[in-house]
């Protein structure tokens, strides 16, 4: 089993290192008291955000009252960790925490700690607090030198950033992020492009029109690069089997092919064993098409609602009057991310996002 994330980080070497930075600008920061106060009989039961959290807590109870102050030391501070990754995001949560009252040192704070470790989460509660200001000065970052300050501005204003609060307005209307995605979808660090295609896939989830119209505007550009960012940006759509985006892949909607001889065994499955299916696609265009063959789960939930979920089969070019074979196993084992309960379900043939088929079995 996987090592838990919050054991590979905040360990007793990177709490000796933060203390001794401390104490070397605030000469009246007490080390012993510090590690005390962190490992504290909660320590072990916190996970890894609430460790950050703890953390940044811990040091404004030992830091000047005085925010500014005690942002100062901390900005003098911080360099001396640039070993460390994720750890040093304490101190945009310093930001975040205490300086939301404080915008000009703040933002230029953020501005350094985010070279050192991502400030895409502390970002956030500022874009809450007055999008339109923290929105420009985003845009501002954009131009950056730094390729860390750049990605910071694609990143920290995702609308829906993994681990961090959601931005509502912004999924309601995304228009103000595409100012800035428009301004990097060229920069030339690689972890800003992708970032560009994470906010793209995320906006993709509430406004997937959106994206698919920028990005074919997008695609006369013809790079490798952007095209790496477009298959990144629609990855969602397309395993979704969203039409408009896999026809901007090549995948036309409308495939000239026909599936033949559809099979499921058996016709009832019991939980945690495997249903088997296979079919035939057969073209019956003139031309070589692009084929992306998914299958839905047409699955039964808790008290009777019923659900789907696309599976990706295989992508292939099939030729004129070309057969291909398809078989499949499909395990209904019980995971912590997929849960089975009983029940008519179904099984349906997916080819471009248009379906071709649909069979239902019984699982028990």
């Amino acid at each position: 089993m996987a090592e838990p994330l919050k054991s590979m980080f905040f360990q007793a070497e990177f709490f000796d290192d933060l203390a001794a930075a401390c104490k070397a600008v605030y000469p009246p920061f007490e080390p012993e008291t510090f590690l005390a106060r962190i490992y504290d009989e909660g320590w072990g039961g916190r996970e890894l955000k609430e460790r950050m959290r703890h953390t940044t807590v811990t040091l404004g109870s030992l830091l000047p009252e005085d925010y500014r102050t005690a942002l100062s030391l901390l900005r003098q501070a911080a360099p001396s960790l640039d070993s460390y990754g994720f750890e040093n995001m304490i101190f945009p949560d310093f930001v975040e925490v205490y300086g939301l009252d404080d915008w000009h040192v703040s933002l230029l704070a953020l501005e350094q700690f985010t070279q050192l470790a991502s400030a895409e989460f502390a970002v956030r509660p500022f874009i809450l607090k007055d999008q339109g200001r923290m929105m420009v000065q985003m845009l501002e970052w954009a131009g950056h030198e730094s390729p860390h300050v750049r990605r910071l501005a694609t990143e920290g204003c995702r609308p829906r950033l993994p681990w961090a609060m959601a931005l509502p307005p912004l999924k309601a209307d995304p228009s103000p992020i595409l100012l800035i995605l428009e301004q990097l979808k060229f920069d030339a660090a690689d972890s800003v492009r992708r970032s560009v295609a994470n906010n793209l896939n995320d906006i993709s989830k509430d406004n997937p029109g959106v994206v698919v119209d920028l990005l074919r505007r997008w695609r006369a550009h013809d790079t490798s690069e952007m095209h790496r960012i477009i298959n990144h940006a629609l990855r969602t759509l397309v395993k979704a089997g969203d039409p408009d985006a896999l026809e901007l892949l090549g995948y036309p909607s409308q495939p000239a092919v026909a599936v033949k001889n559809l099979f499921v065994e058996p016709d009832t499955v019991a939980i945690g064993e495997k249903l088997a299916f296979s079919f035939e696609i057969e073209s019956t265009g003139e031309a070589a098409q692009k084929l992306m063959v998914d299958y839905v789960m047409h699955l039964v939930r808790t008290r009777g609602k019923r659900t789907q979920k696309v599976f990706k089969l295989t992508k292939k070019t099939i030729a004129p009057g070309e057969t291909l074979a398809i078989a499949k196993r499909h395990s209904f084992q019980q995971m912590s991310t997929r849960k089975y309960y009983p029940g008519q379900h179904a099984i349906e043939i997916q080819i471009n996002g248009t379906s071709f088929g649909r069979m239902e079995f019984t699982v028990k």
